[in-house]
């Protein structure tokens, strides 16, 4: 009799301890250790300005006969939705001189001014977008033009990209094509319409606020 209390006793024993240990276990797997926070993105929200310099030509090689050297500013807003940014950009240039020819003789192209909108999306710090807007570009009288049309209205379609760094600094690099419809000119042979193309290729550098 003394035998089997004794197996009973230590029967109940080893169930106290084993619960106990199931119980411990499961204290220990209830206990999440909190994930890492994860890294913001990069918001391309909000207002910009900046300068940019690079070369135009009539031509879409930008480095032939004919080329002029383009400076000016730009001052913009951007809104972002998810991945896709969107945005609206005001631009001056000056235009270097840029040779455009026409019928019997050439036009300088001096200052253009621009307002676009920008459509793009967001890879974190990188900005991939597309670009369009309207002109007015300043032309000046070349050889052999007697009477210029002065300032001219146009279209402009390009692309760019541009690189976040810190400090609300960003770098880009950005194609414009431009057209300017029915330019009138007076020269020795007559009076003339022409359509001027411009190719400018720019980089340029954004302050965000």
């Amino acid at each position: 009799m003394s035998s089997m209390r004794t197996r009973l006793a230590l029967s109940v024993t080893l169930a106290v301890l084993l619960s106990q240990a199931a119980a411990a276990a499961d204290l220990d797997n209830s206990y999440v250790q909190a994930p890492y926070p994860q890294p913001t993105t990069f918001d391309w929200s909000g207002a910009y300005i900046g300068g940019h310099a690079g070369v135009a030509s009539s031509h879409l090689n930008p480095f032939s006969n004919g080329k002029g050297l383009a400076a000016g500013a730009q001052a913009g807003y951007n809104f972002q939705f998810g991945s896709a940014v969107l945005g609206a950009e005001l631009e001056g240039t000056y235009m270097g001189g840029t040779d455009q020819n026409v019928r019997g003789g050439n036009l300088d192209e001096q200052w253009r001014l621009a307002a676009k909108a920008k459509a793009g999306m967001s890879l974190d710090k990188t900005l991939v977008y597309g670009t369009a807007g309207y002109t007015r570009t300043k032309f000046e009288n070349g050889s052999n033009v007697r009477r210029g049309p002065g300032w001219e209205g146009g279209y402009l379609v390009g692309g760019g990209v541009e690189q976040a760094f810190g400090n609300g600094l960003s770098a880009k690099l950005e194609y414009n094509y431009v057209m300017t419809p029915d330019v009138k000119t007076t020269t020795n042979v007559g009076t003339t319409r022409t359509d001027i193309d411009s190719h400018v290729i720019k980089a340029g550098i954004n302050l965000r606020f």
